[in-house]
């Protein structure tokens, strides 16, 4: 066992990052982990932090190891993104935590999940941190792509590619790590494209399935106006349903754990002012991550709906590829039959500039109505 064991479909990045720990020649000050969503970016930061503080250079067994990779090492801190973006608050206390020499590890750490929403003041305020390095300290940025983070941070980074993993893969790995059930975790991996977080979460979530099953069935279901504005409705219900799903019980345990360390009575039918005050910040915090959270779930119902006109293409061309649904092979069928080949790529392209639309900010619905007018199917 090492700590890379859940690093799956990655050789090269593998390669790259365990030659550094091995090879004080190889090891640099910054790198940049690129790859698209679900290809385990932040899995593979945390190995290698891990592997960096480990003395055996990774083992995945040792107290360091451990430590590292659940997050709870005194030297290793992870950054994840609750908002829209890195602020340069932020930004300027890490490059002051940057600053202090590792307490009980041979490195001190920073991994930055998504570096790719660092402000552009935030982005500057890492620059100087990172033309001046500090002796064992370590940047571990993450990001979908090279182009997605400003360039000169990019450009004073090393960078690191992950690439999708195979289906089977991700299967694998949701069997031996999660106790999956094979059959499910094959469908999980397929109908999650190979992204490992979505893929464990549709094994294991009924409802979560049955979200995306209604997702997949729009496509058959869009023939006239009032279908194309109902259908932008139910998506982005569906994705509220899947945030609130997702965020409802994180939410409670965090108020509950706000109002322990505060010594307040859950009960009180009102609070003293401090706590009040305390509880609106927090409540204020979660209302801005539910926003993320809500605008990423309406993204990856969208990449489910792609997939199916993905499919319909592939059944056109005749190509011996799998489907990415083939538990909704009927739906496919219909789109496949009903749309040519040119209506097929047109409705790809209006889903792929409704997701470029919403992460520009535009109103959500707004943009999947604008994106469900070019869903219609031939009376």
């Amino acid at each position: 066992m090492t700590v890379w064991r859940d690093v799956i479909g990655q050789d090269a990045a593998v390669a790259t990052l365990s030659r550094a720990v091995s090879d004080p020649g190889a090891m640099t000050h910054a790198w940049l982990l690129t790859g698209p969503p679900g290809s385990g970016r932040s899995v593979a930061a945390r190995a290698f932090a891990a592997a960096l503080q480990c003395p055996s250079g990774g083992c995945g067994e040792c107290r360091e190891c451990r430590t590292a990779a659940d997050g709870t090492h005194a030297d290793v801190d992870v950054i994840a993104t609750e908002g829209l973006s890195i602020k340069v608050d932020q930004a300027r206390d890490l490059v002051t935590l940057a600053a202090h020499r590792p307490s009980v590890g041979r490195f001190r750490v920073i991994i930055i999940e998504d570096a790719d929403r660092l402000t552009e003041r935030a982005a500057d305020a890492l620059l100087k941190a990172l033309e001046e390095p500090v002796p064992r300290t370590v940047w571990m940025l993450c990001a979908p792509s090279v182009e997605d983070v400003i360039i000169t941070i990019r450009s004073r980074s090393r960078q690191v590619r992950l690439r999708t993993p195979s289906v089977e893969a991700v299967a694998d790995l949701l069997v031996r790590r999660d106790g999956v059930d094979p059959p499910m975790a094959m469908y999980a991996a397929r109908a999650a494209q190979s992204h490992v977080g979505l893929a464990r979460r549709l094994a294991r979530d009924e409802h979560a399935r049955i979200r995306r099953h209604d997702v997949i069935s729009l496509a058959s279901k869009i023939r006239t106006v009032g279908d194309a504005i109902d259908a932008a409705s139910d998506l982005s219900t569906i994705a509220t349903e899947e945030s609130q799903a997702s965020s409802a019980e994180r939410d409670a345990a965090e108020k509950a754990r706000l109002m322990e360390i505060l010594g307040a009575d859950p009960s009180a039918r009102t609070q003293p002012p401090h706590i009040r005050s305390q509880v609106s910040s927090l409540e204020k915090e979660q209302k801005v991550r539910a926003t993320r959270f809500s605008r990423d779930m309406v993204d990856r119902a969208l990449v489910d709906l792609l997939s199916v006109y993905r499919d319909a293409l592939v059944l056109q061309m005749g190509v011996p590829t799998a489907l990415v649904n083939e538990d909704s092979r009927s739906v496919v069928q219909q789109v496949a039959q009903v749309l040519s080949s040119e209506r097929v790529l047109v409705a790809m392209d209006a889903i792929g500039t409704a997701r470029e639309r919403i992460a520009a900010n535009v109103q959500p619905l707004l943009a999947l109505e604008a994106m469900a007018l070019d869903l219609r199917l031939p009376r």
